[in-house]
């Protein structure tokens, strides 16, 4: 597959002053850049991708690759908009916090106060919808959900069908990655605001952030520089599969570009869509009942990566896949946008740009001295859209994670009863370890021993 490039600006790399050694830092980063995605390209397992690396405004790297569309030859543009998925979460959490900011609704507010939804008698608020601690069904995980996809209905045909369903666990006690929740929060910010979720949001955060090529999508309307949707198919890229938009909604039906998503990244981060201390309230996240801090706040994560605090979403739909990273200690954007749904991870494409901008991170492994047997044993709980089920077993001094019929990971001990494989985390407590908490940023599971 052939490979476009369109390179509108080069400059300035990272701590450095020397324009000639500049140069030569962001020509290296384009090489390697280059040689990573044409890999990709030349073995057909994406379509295109577009990707922007900004420091403080200035572009370290802003280009494209691949096609826009594979069947007319058309090359894709640096300009070039795709649905964003669950990048689009951030947006609506931000226009939430806004309505917080206006003191049009609060964070604790029960979510019956401004949608019908049978909650069963329990307390769902505001927070928990943002956080992913509602304990809600995710609708995206229900069976009917593959055909529900493809078909136009209104809107509260799905509360209708979710509410249905049984609780996933109790308000606050555990995170399980939930599209209702945001669903529901476009809900709430209609009925606040008196405007469409894509009026208001274009009105108070694409117009604020100077996003001209950000909308709502759209299964009828052409838009131009829009790149078309694959996905992997058994013989290779095939067109994605229809979606009706009335369904991802304020959970993940934006469409952006890797331009504006910097734009956004500028914005959000930095005062222009909300005031000090309600960013401060957007980026803190979630504690459980019990008093655990997780990683995921309102709509954005936050981890540390590469020695550095991450502000981070990715999203997948239909036909697309983003990551949209922000380094806030080095006001660095790192933005990956492919048209494909398939094997190529834009986190991981983000991850690699990040060593390259970066440099590794130097991790320090510490040394389990006890008996690793103590934690072994198979633990079971609830996670996305299903029960999971993880082994734990202990070859001489290490321990590995088996997830139902997976391979298993070997696990680094981190301290205490903690260990880790990559950014997921393993906390064994309770009396006799009976208990099994796992971390994984966009998910906190509690599993107990079986």
């Amino acid at each position: 597959m052939k490979q476009l490039a369109f390179t509108f600006a080069i400059a300035f790399i990272l701590f450095s002053c020397d324009s000639s050694k500049n140069q030569n830092s962001a020509s290296t980063l384009e090489l390697k850049v280059d040689s990573l995605v044409q890999h990709y390209l030349d073995s057909a397992r994406i379509a295109g991708v577009a990707i922007a690396v900004v420091k403080d405004n200035q572009p370290l790297l802003l280009k494209s690759y691949g096609y826009a569309d594979i069947a007319f030859d058309t090359k894709l543009p640096i300009n070039a908009s795709f649905e964003i998925g669950s990048v689009t979460k951030q947006f609506t959490g931000a226009a939430i916090l806004q309505l917080v900011e206006q003191g049009k609704l609060a964070l604790d507010d029960d979510l019956a106060k401004y949608v019908t939804f049978d909650t069963r008698g329990k307390k769902v608020t505001v927070r928990q919808l943002l956080s992913h601690t509602s304990g809600i069904k995710g609708y995206t995980e229900l069976p009917v959900f593959e055909k529900l996809a493809a078909e136009k209905h209104k809107r509260d045909t799905l509360l209708r069908i979710v509410e249905k369903e049984p609780f996933d666990f109790e308000p606050g006690e555990a995170l399980i990655y939930n599209n209702t929740g945001f669903f529901l929060l476009g809900l709430v910010i209609e009925k606040v605001s008196g405007l469409s979720y894509d009026a208001y949001v274009t009105k108070h955060l694409f117009e604020k952030a100077g996003m001209a090529n950000s909308y709502y999508a759209s299964e009828r309307a052409i838009t131009k520089n829009k790149a078309h949707g694959y996905q992997m198919g058994e013989k290779g890229l095939e067109n994605a599969s229809y979606l009706d938009h009335t369904w991802p909604y304020a959970a993940g039906s934006l469409c952006s570009s890797v331009e504006d998503l910097v734009k956004w990244n500028t914005a959000l981060h930095h005062g222009q869509i909300l005031n000090e201390n309600t960013y401060k309230e957007f980026i803190t996240p979630v504690t459980l009942n019990d008093g655990t801090v997780t990683k995921y706040a309102k709509g954005i994560t936050v981890t540390e990566s590469h020695g550095r605090r991450r502000l981070e979403h990715g999203g997948g739909i239909y036909g697309y896949l983003s990551e949209n990273a922000y380094y806030p200690d080095d006001k660095v954007s790192i933005v990956v946008l492919i048209n494909t749904a398939g094997p190529v991870s834009p986190g991981d494409i983000g991850d690699k740009i990040a060593d390259w901008v970066f440099g590794k991170s130097e991790t320090n492994v510490a040394s389990f001295t006890g008996d690793a047997a103590k934690f072994t044993g198979t633990f079971k709980g609830r996670g996305r859209g299903q029960d999971l089920l993880v082994t734990i077993e202990k070859k001489d001094s290490v321990l590995t994670a088996k997830y139902d019929d997976d391979k298993p990971a070997t696990l680094k001990y981190v301290k205490e009863n903690t260990w880790s494989d990559g950014n997921t985390m393993y906390v064994f407590s309770g009396p006799d370890l009976m208990e099994l908490r796992i971390d994984q940023v966009y998910g906190y599971y509690v599993l107990k021993r079986n």
